[in-house]
């Protein structure tokens, strides 16, 4: 058990992890957490269920999600942290989320259509079985094709057909970072760039990207991740200090399908202490954001 630790990345079967909400509370709260956020990709569905276990297992409850946004570098992701429970402001979120909901649905109907022009018997339906009610992606098309005795393994299914250069790859619809940061922002969300240094950039492309968006709201580096070690670390925090940036952190938790990373600990090496909530809400009062 771990203690004065907290998870402020985590993600539950609302959207792509294996665990209920309720779960994932619970969990945090055998573990010792003494606060969890649900950040769950492109959806606040998880939050009601995770905060009313939060209260009976006397935990800090911090209601997130998570946003991925188009770079040059491939994917980044925007963690809103601290969204109220119900505002006009958090209707017009849900609605956006439900757009870009929209979209990914689309692709996976495209990634569809394409596999079958191939002469391949699959369906989105296939894929959303194997997915089990979590986000439908490109892995349960791997699957699926797995299965089907088309390929090996899944990095044949993407090397061949669902990778950035596969013969039935259709790119993501996404918003731009700066609509990431704004969507969360209005929302009265405190934000955080998730996993900085996962992002396929040198720290120079990153000091350059974080040029552009620092203004349109961005309140926090998450150096602390399960992905980052010492160097990465490092870096986030002298980024952070350049551009007037709060520290965050998290494990990014998902359950079975990050089987190697626990709540609070990453990958064994992670703790993100309590002092880090205690700075990230400290800022957040100081700007007026209220509890």
């Amino acid at each position: 058990m771990i203690h004065d630790c907290i998870d402020l990345h985590t993600h539950s079967s609302a959207s792509d992890g294996s665990d209920s909400p309720r779960d994932v509370v619970r969990k945090a709260a055998a573990a010792g957490l003494n606060v969890i956020a649900l950040t769950d990709h492109d959806t606040l569905d998880g939050l009601d269920e995770a905060e009313d276990e939060a209260q009976k297992q006397g935990i800090v409850f911090v209601r997130g999600c998570e946003i991925s946004a188009a770079t040059p570098w491939g994917e980044a992701h925007f963690l809103g942290l601290w969204i109220p429970r119900d505002s006009a402001a958090v209707k017009r979120l849900e609605k956006a989320l439900g757009a870009i909901r929209q979209k990914r649905l689309e692709r996976n109907l495209a990634i569809a259509d394409r596999l079958r022009a191939l002469g391949f018997g699959v369906s989105y339906e296939q894929a959303a079985e194997l997915a089990g009610g979590r986000i439908v992606g490109r892995p349960h098309f791997a699957e699926l094709l797995c299965l089907l005795g088309a390929v090996k393994d899944r990095k044949e299914a993407f090397r061949t057909y669902l990778g950035r250069d596969g013969l039935a790859f259709v790119p993501r619809r996404l918003p731009t970072p700066q609509e990431a940061i704004t969507m969360l922002k209005e929302a009265g969300a405190l934000v955080s760039m998730a996993h900085p240094r996962l992002l396929r950039a040198s720290v120079t492309e990153l000091d350059a990207l974080l040029t552009e968006i620092v203004p349109s709201g961005l309140d926090a580096l998450e150096a602390y991740h399960s992905e980052h070690d010492a160097g990465d670390v490092r870096e986030c925090v002298e980024l952070a200090d350049r551009f007037g940036l709060q520290l965050t952190g998290g494990s990014d938790y998902h359950g079975h399908p990050k089987p190697n990373i626990a709540l609070g600990r990453g990958k064994g090496g992670l703790r993100v202490r309590l002092h880090v909530y205690n700075a990230l809400k400290a800022y957040r009062d100081r700007c007026g954001l209220g509890v």
